[in-house]
């Protein structure tokens, strides 16, 4: 598969290019279009149990659409539900990664997505906990609120990053997550700030730079008044 982006940065789309026969992984209803003689088929991917575990846990959609281009090759175009940008992850069989929930749109064959517990954080209000793990070779279509930025960290550098904010990071890293003030829940709570990363190098952080949960809390005060 080869990933062509357009329309980049804010309102980007992703067109996945693909081999006779060869399939895509989609997120349920990110497909925009696709060319002539490609076949859908939508299904809970792993069986029931997976579907609602990633569903329930990951924030994705209960069933997977897998898209096969005929004979003569064919291309998929897949885009967020968000505004913002998109990125080809490549991950490799000795560099899985950790995607957060709803960052995931679409996979080549040879990767494999499943859930994966990443910190307490969406236990106390932020994001975080259940992700997805991808793993094996391949690409993995990612889509952002906003810009994306990628930080790559050197052996023992560390970044603090609000929990809202990382969209992957790969999994060779170190992490803790903890409250923007340690100790002090309601100098976080006036601060604005919640939960952030602690991440400490070598390793790779995507991030998105709009908050969706932030954007969500201030669209429901502007329109309740």
């Amino acid at each position: 598969m080869k990933v062509e982006l357009r329309h980049n940065p804010s309102s980007t789309v992703a067109r996945c290019v693909l081999a006779g026969g060869e399939p895509v992984r989609v997120e349920s209803g990110a497909m925009v279009a696709h060319s002539a003689g490609v076949t859908l088929e939508a299904k809970a991917e792993g069986g029931i149990l997976a579907g609602l575990k990633r569903s329930m846990l990951s924030g994705e959609s209960f069933f997977v659409s897998t898209f096969t281009a005929p004979q003569q090759g064919g291309w998929v175009d897949v885009a967020p539900s968000l505004p913002g940008d998109m990125l080809a992850l490549q991950i490799a069989p000795d560099q899985p990664y950790f995607i957060s929930r709803g960052g995931w749109i679409a996979n080549s064959s040879g990767v494999q997505v499943e859930s994966k517990w990443g910190g307490f954080a969406n236990l106390f209000g932020g994001e975080g906990g259940f992700g997805l793990r991808a793993s094996g070779q391949g690409e993995v279509v990612v889509g952002v609120f906003g810009a994306i930025d990628v930080i790559d960290l050197a052996p023992d550098e560390p970044v603090t990053i609000d929990t809202g904010h990382v969209v992957a990071y790969d999994l060779s890293i170190r992490f803790t997550i903890r409250r923007a003030v340690s100790g002090r829940s309601l100098q976080s709570l006036k601060s604005g700030e919640g939960l952030v990363f602690d991440f400490v190098g070598p390793g790779r952080v995507l991030l998105q730079t709009r908050n969706p949960s932030a954007f969500a809390s201030w669209t429901a005060s502007v329109s309740s008044g």
